[in-house]
């Protein structure tokens, strides 16, 4: 309603104006007279709609010389500067949001396992013959029984990557032939090598939820993200008694 009221009242405004610059060939020039000179031949115009437009001292009209490239290239490198430091600010925020090295590695071992590095498949064989001893490793909140050159599948491992070498420090029990050893709770001097082989999705599980005589029906899908590993050694008992008695 606004809006009608002021195009109304403009045009009414503008209707003469329109008008007498159209029955006449020269319309009288609108002056602006003024104390100064400068300032009379700023605001002295022919426009018909000079009267409706607004000058503030701000922002003066043009001039011809060069000062406004100047003031436009100042401008545009006060904007690459500030495009900058937030590029700046935002690099940083990133680095400050995200886990450091000692962070990483700590929630790791609490997981249960810790990074070693690349696998080198030109110097390093990690297919060994089977051994006759088995350990049982905690990884998260699950306990797997493992035994040399078995494959098992984990929650995922965040913070390791495909053909990198990691150790199972969370030992519960050691076993072969001829002896058992048990932690209380996990075995400090053990440990399980291991080959981390691929990231995998395990195969969908529907949800599927529902309440009688309400018209409540929902279905979803999960996918359990898993990591592959493939054990390659088992340290922390003597396995020459094993293969004796294996023999």
């Amino acid at each position: 309603m606004a809006s009608r009221r002021c195009l109304a009242a403009l045009r009414l405004r503008l209707r003469p104006l329109l008008l007498s610059s159209h029955h006449t060939q020269n319309p009288l020039p609108l002056t602006f007279t003024s104390s100064s000179a400068a300032a009379s031949s700023r605001f002295t115009t022919s426009d018909p709609f000079s009267s409706l437009r607004r000058h503030f001292s701000s922002s003066p009209p043009p001039t011809s010389d060069g000062s406004d490239d100047e003031e436009g290239e100042e401008s545009e490198d006060e904007e690459d500067d500030w495009i900058d430091e937030g590029d700046n600010a935002g690099s940083k925020r990133f680095v400050q949001s995200g886990k450091t090295e000692e962070e990483k590695r700590k929630e790791a071992e609490e997981i249960g396992y810790r990074v070693l590095g690349r696998l080198d498949p030109s110097s390093e064989n990690p297919f060994k013959p089977y051994e006759p001893v088995f350990a049982v490793v905690e990884i998260g909140s699950h306990q797997f029984k493992v035994s040399n050159g078995d494959s098992i599948f984990t929650e995922k491992l965040k913070f390791c990557d495909v053909n990198e070498k990691i150790v199972l420090n969370k030992v519960l029990m050691l076993g072969s032939k001829t002896q058992t050893i048990i932690g209380r709770p996990i075995l400090v001097d053990a440990a399980v090598h291991a080959v981390v082989e691929e990231h995998a999705l395990d195969a969908k599980v529907i949800i599927f939820k529902k309440k009688r005589r309400k018209n409540y029906r929902r279905t979803k899908g999960h996918r359990q993200e898993l990591t592959k590993l493939r054990i390659i050694d088992i340290q922390g008992i003597d396995k020459s008694e094993a293969l004796a008695a294996a023999a």
